[in-house]
């Protein structure tokens, strides 16, 4: 009985384990997406002028929801794996677990609306992932087939962008309607690409939730450690920065 109450623990506790890699990368998009918002709102509420809709930070703001959008992929191939092997149903977990973030999606929705209805958000980030999380058990094991799925539909994605169109009903799969404008948006098209190039990778580097690569093991290191707390919390750091950045800009406008 000793030996089996051990060999549980030990599963359970494996399944539980976090790449701390993971989390520091998470943690590195964290830092990029707070200070791409910070330069966001200065230019937005302050007569500061930063250019953050072209060059050098246009492009920053797209690699750093390229890393979390990667990241949700691989982390969802670990996720799967774990789920499985603990004798879990993954279709019922990430359907909850997609329903919610996209719930929040639509709280920001709802509170855009409020405050800037000329550009609220429609389908930002956390709509994304939300729906992403859901569709992507489709996906779980094409292995090499998401790889090339993935970068046929970014590709495809990138050409739709070059133009609009007058209707709005498709938005979300990123057929842009004319005259629209908004904060935050991440149609499927071309990011749910991203997220399958993610699931590749994630069976690729993870095979059945595991390493098939050796690194130190740096997690608890100074400046690592940190990195990797803000990767653990990226939820909720996402929810909280912004309107946290909005009141000091407006506390600053007001003095």
């Amino acid at each position: 009985m000793r030996l089996l109450a051990l060999k549980k623990v030990s599963a359970i506790d494996r399944i539980m384990e976090r790449f701390w890699e993971i989390d520091f990368l998470r943690g590195i998009a964290i830092i990029m997406m707070i200070l791409f918002h910070l330069l966001f709102d200065i230019a937005f509420f302050t007569s500061i002028k930063v250019p953050v809709d072209s060059g050098f930070w246009f492009w920053f703001a797209r690699a750093t929801a390229a890393i979390f959008i990667l990241l949700v992929g691989i982390s969802l191939t670990i996720s799967h794996q774990r789920t499985i092997e603990s004798g879990g149903k993954a279709g019922k977990k990430f359907f909850k677990r997609g329903t919610k973030i996209f719930c929040y999606g639509l709280l920001i929705t709802i509170i855009t609306w409020i405050f800037f209805p000329g550009e609220f958000i429609i389908f930002g980030i956390l709509h994304f992932i939300g729906i992403s999380i859901i569709i992507s058990q489709l996906f779980f094991n094409w292995k090499w087939k998401n790889l090339l799925l993935g970068m046929a539909l970014f590709l495809s994605g990138l050409f739709l962008q070059n133009f609009s169109f007058n209707f709005p009903w498709l938005l979300w799969l990123g057929f842009k309607p004319e005259q629209f404008a908004t904060f935050d948006y991440f149609p499927l098209l071309p990011w749910f690409g991203l997220v399958l190039i993610g699931l590749f990778a994630g069976n690729l580097l993870y095979p059945k939730a595991k390493r098939a690569f050796r690194i130190p093991e740096l997690g608890k290191k100074l400046f690592a450690r940190e990195l990797c707390w803000l990767g653990k919390h990226s939820l909720a750091i996402y929810l909280l920065h912004q309107p946290i950045l909005v009141a000091i800009m407006l506390i600053l406008k007001t003095a």
